[in-house]
């Protein structure tokens, strides 16, 4: 593996561009509209050569993780949470429920704010309210229940970054939940970093984690990303960020023909299979 180049941003770069990415999840509808215009112009201002497709060395540079249903086991968790949240929170009552639950099935790997937002009607109040009790009921879940990794995950991740990779989590969990489950499953320092949409800018299936988690990081080029998930949501961030190879995951929500309709290169029974699809070994 060749090494990473310095990272592309500036601190101050990097600064200004996670307050936009604040305030495209969290402050008012015009304020989050301009924030991702201007992240949007941010990432178009990148020179055709750090974005380049021809990558000469063709070296997997970086593989960017979705953790719930790829790498963290679900069992259930994420609808039970939105059930608690529907419930505590009103947001879908009655016969509104199952139609609700069916969009949060659909919607897997998306940022749970914009989840909310749908199903709120655009009443933002209504959707924060939604989302932060959904975000409560998720904690309250994995404090009284646990949570475990996908069977092998971790050291997959361990022997991908002994190969010379960068790995990176990304989540569509706020970074509050994010954190919870990382300590819950004690995965400090496991990966290079760990995202979520509030440090991007947009969830998926926009391309905005699996950039910054290049720009994070310092790979040299789209074409040497691997992006890995469960959900269509997952597949699609990858594609539209242009990674040089997509990966489809069954370990989760969505089956292979969803996977692959959203334009995985390749579909997976589980993580463990991930290094040796990539030619990837520890030493």
């Amino acid at each position: 593996m060749t090494a990473n180049p310095s990272t592309l941003l500036s601190d101050d770069e990097l600064a200004e561009r996670d307050e936009l990415a604040e305030l495209s999840e969290t402050g008012a509808p015009g304020a989050r509209a301009l924030a991702a215009e201007q992240l949007d112009e941010q990432l178009e201002e990148l020179d055709d050569d750090d974005l380049d497709d021809d990558d000469e060395s063709g070296d997997i540079e970086l593989i960017v993780l979705d953790m719930a249903g790829t790498t963290v086991a679900d069992d259930g968790v994420v609808e039970r949470a939105f059930a608690l949240a529907a419930e505590r929170s009103g947001i879908a009552t009655g016969e509104a429920f199952e139609a609700a639950l069916q969009y949060v099935r659909d919607t897997m790997g998306q940022s749970k704010i914009d989840v909310f937002r749908v199903l709120a009607d655009g009443d933002e109040d209504a959707a924060q309210r939604g989302n932060s009790a959904f975000e409560g009921a998720y904690a309250e879940l994995v404090a009284s229940e646990g949570v475990a990794e996908i069977a092998g995950a971790a050291d997959v991740i361990r022997e991908l970054r002994a190969a010379g990779a960068s790995v990176v989590l990304t989540t569509g969990f706020s970074p509050v939940t994010r954190d919870a489950i990382i300590d819950a499953l004690g995965w400090h320092d496991l990966a290079d970093a760990v995202l979520s949409p509030a440090d991007a800018g947009r969830g998926r299936p926009h391309p905005d984690m699996p950039l910054t988690a290049l720009l994070r990081t310092g790979a040299s080029a789209v074409d040497a990303m691997v992006v890995v998930g469960d959900t269509a949501s997952d597949v699609l961030s990858g594609v539209n960020a242009g990674a040089g190879f997509v990966v489809g995951v069954l370990s989760g929500a969505h089956d292979r023909e969803a996977l692959e309709a959203a334009g995985a290169d390749a579909v997976i029974d589980s993580i463990t299979e991930l290094p040796a699809l990539l030619g990837l070994r520890g030493e």
